[in-house]
């Protein structure tokens, strides 16, 4: 079940999507089935059943309660690692096909909003890149030159309404946009149900299988979904043991939520050229009546399972945001999430290598919601047989050339991870334990990741993640073990919470 810990509380999660969906209970079949409902599956449903489609949904957990319910919705068509780096890294026709890319995809959620009049916030808005006091004026100036050559409007400016940034350049952006994601999810799962598309959650898939001219989708529990295509739509697939996870790695990021005072802060989206950088949105008054809005807060990302400091980086965040917005009120949600990182800052979407059946979606690179629609729009496309004008930009199978260095380096993770099996436990005993405590354990040649509830119940399993066999590490914060190598989670007792695994961790079994 992928769900956000106790402690980690999102500000969107008061909004359930397509609660009266229930698990798959028999064998079904399709024209297409789609595995994860997040934004990229259900905009991807959204697009088939729309052409005249029959579509299947299914999902670990429930419907949008994956990484899509841990966004800070920005709708950004501006790249996340910045236009500069982009243009570096793919070219000046890549980088065009991106740039507009993303914009497409903003132009449908508008329309998809507005044709369905979904009350999700929806909104245009202007975005404000400003300099971070750690960085050099060159850093703006490398924006507006590759904006120019992208075909970005851009615009640049001094002084932000924000306490010490009264003299510190800044540019704009505008026409970016931000939205409700789980509101306008609702929308769309609604939409489905009422033409006939079938939602399952608590509904994991084990197997993707191509059949001949079909492919089957096993789901735990023994059922079988038969389809002529099969959409992978997960935070990372599960369905490809190694290819695309070497051109990935999953990265931890942060959000806090606090009270603002309407009108205290211009509705704009706010980001820093700190690295890694932070991110700033407003969210208006949570119900109707409310007299205060939301004010977000993200970043202090870091590679996942590679740090359980949680408490710090939220502390970190809070001193960045009151510093800039000192009247800023009371702290109302805190949370974080996991993005899939790639080699140059595009997704991984389109077929899967070798197939004309199986499709995948993935690669988020810090703008999943966009990133979501994108491959809606492509693969609805290709599927169709029509040519995708942003195939290219996005293909799977895609070599980063010019990545060669950080391929080496993310991939270095999985090596380096290997080592920690011959390293001691981080505690002897599991004595040591305290309620709501994880550690690993020694136990002769082999790790046990043990947790002990607040009750006292003792949970002990295989350190070993069941995706590729990497050593996890205990995130305290989400109460579940995190893999380092492809971003896989479990629960304390062993339970698949986010692929690529798709087995539990094994029980220690003990003689006598």
């Amino acid at each position: 079940m992928n769900v956000i810990a106790e402690n980690s509380t999102s500000v969107w999660m008061d909004v359930k999507v397509a609660p009266g969906a229930a698990p798959l209970t028999a064998d079904a079949s399709a024209d297409v089935v789609v595995v994860g409902s997040g934004i990229a599956g259900l905009s991807t449903a959204y697009e088939f059943v729309l052409a005249g489609y029959s579509v299947i949904v299914l999902d670990r957990g429930v419907i949008a309660g994956g990484m899509t319910a841990r966004t800070t919705a920005h709708l950004a068509p501006v790249c996340d690692d910045g236009l500069s780096d982009l243009l570096a890294m793919r070219g000046r026709d890549l980088a065009r096909g991106f740039q507009a890319s993303q914009a497409a995809a903003v132009d449908r959620i508008q329309q998809i909003q507005e044709r369905l009049k979904i009350d999700c916030d929806f909104r245009r808005l202007p975005a404000f890149l400003f300099l971070d006091p750690d960085s050099d004026e060159t850093v703006l100036d490398d924006e507006v030159s590759a904006a120019a050559e992208i075909g970005v409007a851009v615009e640049r400016g001094v002084g932000l309404p924000l306490r010490g940034l009264g003299g510190r350049p800044y540019l704009t952006y505008p026409r970016q946009a931000t939205f409700h994601p789980l509101k306008y999810l609702r929308g769309l799962a609604e939409a489905l149900a009422s033409d006939g598309c079938r939602l399952h959650p608590f509904s994991a898939v084990t197997a993707v299988e191509e059949a001949g001219d079909a492919v089957r989708v096993k789901v735990e529990g023994g059922h079988v979904v038969t389809a002529r295509h099969a959409v992978v739509a997960t935070n990372s697939p599960i369905h490809d043991l190694v290819a695309i996870h070497t051109k990935q790695a999953p990265y931890r990021t942060y959000a806090m939520g606090f009270e603002i005072a309407p009108g205290l802060l211009a509705d704009a989206l706010y980001w820093d050229t700190a690295d890694p950088y932070h991110y700033v949105r407003l969210v208006s008054g949570r119900a109707e009546g409310d007299e205060a809005d939301v004010l977000i807060v993200g970043g202090e990302d870091h590679k996942s399972g590679e740090a359980d400091d949680a408490a710090e980086r939220f502390d970190r965040l809070e001193g960045w945001i009151r510093a800039l917005v000192p009247d800023l009120g009371p702290e109302l949600f805190r949370w974080s999430g996991q993005v899939m990182d790639t080699l140059d800052y595009g997704g991984f979407i389109g077929a899967e290598g070798g197939s004309s059946r199986v499709f995948l979606a993935t690669g988020d690179s810090g703008q999943g919601m966009t990133h979501g629609v994108v491959a809606s729009l492509i693969i609805s496309d290709l599927i169709a047989g029509r040519s995708s004008p942003f195939a290219d930009v996005y293909d799977p199978d895609r070599k980063p050339v010019k990545a060669a260095t950080t391929y080496v380096s993310e991939n270095l993770t999985a090596v380096t991870n290997m080592a920690q099996y011959l390293m001691p436990g981080e505690v002897s005993s599991v004595d040591e334990l305290e309620p709501g405590q994880g550690a690993i354990v020694r136990e002769g040649l082999r790790k046990i990741a043990a947790y002990r509830a607040p009750d006292g119940t003792l949970f002990e399993r295989s350190a070993i993640c069941t995706h590729l066999g990497c050593h996890l590490a205990w995130n305290s914060f989400e109460q579940c073990w995190d893999c380092p190598c492809h971003g896989s989670q479990f629960a304390p007792d062993g339970a698949v919470l986010n692929g690529p695994a798709i087995s539990p961790l094994a029980a220690v079994e003990r003689n006598g």
